[in-house]
């Protein structure tokens, strides 16, 4: 690994090199320092040859050509044009859905590998064109033999070697972070990055994703919020997914939107809606919802419902998780910073020992500002980084359990406001809260609670009985060989008679200071105990 690590170094710097990336970085207002490094750079030593490319293009055309996990993360920059300069965010969107695709005759010979049968006898239609491509897999619309039309996703080949690559680097980023920062060890970074890991190979496995879909399918049954397509799962395989083709806007294109005369503020509202309602509600949440997955349903313009694609990353919260992050917007719209500032300090967030009154008036200089603005003016993607500049002072932790549902609300923030820049994101969430909220003190859902946990006493009391029957009897399941026994017992009566003895002496000199008579009974009840035990 460390060799295929060296090599993907040195690949990334002649990317970097070839798109003239460090230009870039330098045109930034950085520190001096930083500046004087260009000019210890060997590449920029001799003239270079100027790219008659803007620079969004270079940068997108960088991160295509380094892979899948630098094309993910343009994909999460696309969604934050809030963020980038337009010319670059423009760029950007082109690696939701216009990554150059594959050789479609090898795309073929693995769709025909995994199902043990020629495309022929499986589809009365493919089409060898790919319908979309993306960073993970390319998708090719084609139609059953029983006259469904579908689409049909296949991975990339010779993705995890890539992949392998770059994760190395990155575990070896994140390690010397946490060696020589100790602000770094509060990120977790090899946590998260050990998260990334599983999440980027689960998303390698088209069986999962095709569950995950099923899943969110049923959640979603009958809404008029979301569509999610059906999934044929007779055709199903590790690298292959065949699924129901659906027909839709893609969301960013606000001018067809428009057209058909789409709801926006609606539109903008639902997105908020089915966000809450799949972290809260269901505890199941799409956590890839860039741009490129999501369209609109052209059926009721007026009533809009999206369609969601592309589920190989979703996320869940426990139900304490759940709860604090529910607790905390409430607190934080009310501007209670103190409730704010107590829960985090219960959650185990901050150590326990902090300072409520210290840590109430940080939360206070960071939120007060944000709160000088309309309410659909706050960005949480501000809010976040905010609270993050507290954690030097009081060793805040990030919890890496929480960074896809972070990145998914970056994604949703971004993705309503382009859709309707008035969108008021805390007046749209409140109400389903608040709902939530009450519901999880219902009447009904407490004997729920209270069934589930009776249905859990038969369980376990037959553990306890196990624990309480191999305590008591700890050589039955696995007894020990004769001569372990008989040098038990040897040892364990020279040391009752130790303690007999001991404790004789004791009670013969008479009571000690304070104690009286009780370390000599003591002694004498532990040696008779080891002396007549069997």
């Amino acid at each position: 690994m460390k060799l295929l690590a060296v090599r993907r170094l040195l690949r990334i710097q002649r990317v970097v090199v070839r798109y003239r990336l460090d230009d870039l970085l330098f045109a930034l207002p950085l520190p001096w320092f930083l500046l004087g490094l260009r000019y210890a750079l060997p590449w920029r030593w001799f003239p270079r040859k100027t790219l008659d490319l803007s620079r969004g293009a270079r940068l997108r055309l960088a991160l295509q050509d380094l892979g899948p996990i630098f094309i993910k993360f343009g994909q999460i920059l696309s969604t934050r044009r809030d963020l980038l300069p337009e010319d670059i965010a423009d760029e950007l969107m082109l690696l939701q859905d216009r990554v150059p695709p594959f050789d479609s005759q090898v795309a073929v010979k693995l769709i025909e590998e995994q199902l043990g049968k020629k495309i022929s006898e499986v589809f009365s239609r493919f089409d060898i064109e790919p319908l979309a491509s993306a960073s993970v897999a390319q998708v090719h619309a084609a139609q059953l033999k029983s006259g469904e039309e579908v689409v049909v996703k296949v991975i990339r080949p010779g993705l995890k070697p890539v992949i392998a690559q770059d994760l190395a680097w990155l575990f070896i980023l994140a390690r010397a972070a946490e060696k020589l920062s100790a602000d770094a060890r509060l990120l977790h970074p090899v946590e998260v990055v050990s998260d990334y890991e599983k999440t980027i190979f689960d998303e390698l496995d088209l069986l999962r994703e095709a569950a995950n879909a099923s899943q969110l399918r049923r959640n979603f049954d009958g809404s008029p919020l979301l569509y999610v397509p059906q999934v044929y799962w007779d055709w199903c395989r590790p690298k292959v997914l065949v699924m129901e083709r659906i027909y839709g806007i893609q969301v960013t294109d606000l001018a067809t939107l428009a057209d058909q005369r789409t709801d926006m503020k609606m539109l903008a509202e639902r997105g908020v809606e089915i966000f809450f309602t799949q972290v809260f509600r269901d505890s199941f949440f799409h956590a890839d919802m860039h741009p490129g997955n999501i369209f609109v349903s052209t059926v009721q313009p007026w009533s809009p419902q999206y369609i969601a694609i592309d589920c190989g990353i979703v996320g869940s919260l426990t139900p304490e998780d759940q709860d604090y992050l529910a607790r905390n917007l409430f607190a934080f719209f009310k501007r209670d910073y103190r409730r704010v500032a107590q829960l985090h300090i219960d959650s185990g967030w901050v150590p326990a020992e902090t300072k409520l009154n210290e840590f109430e008036a940080a939360i206070r200089t960071v939120c007060e500002p944000i709160f000088e603005k309309p309410l659909k003016d706050i960005s949480f993607g501000q809010v976040l980084m905010r609270l993050f500049q507290t954690a030097r002072r009081f060793n805040m932790e990030v919890q890496p359990q929480l960074v896809l549902l972070q990145k998914t609300l970056l994604n949703i923030e971004g993705l309503g406001r382009q859709l309707y820049p008035e969108l008021d994101l805390w007046n749209t969430a409140q109400p389903f809260l608040e709902r939530w909220m009450r519901e999880r003190v219902s009447p009904k859902t407490l004997l729920g609670n209270l069934h589930n946990q009776v249905e859990q006493l038969p369980h376990l009391a037959n553990m306890t009985r196990d624990l309480l029957e191999r305590m008591s009897q700890p050589h039955i399941v696995n007894p020990p060989p004769t001569w372990h026994r008989r040098s038990d017992d040897w040892f364990l009566r020279l040391l009752g008679t130790v303690h007999l003895a001991g404790g004789a002496i004791l009670l013969a000199g008479g009571p000690l200071d304070g104690l009286g008579h009780w370390p000599g009974a003591i002694m004498v009840a532990v040696g008779l105990y080891l002396i007549v035990r069997r």
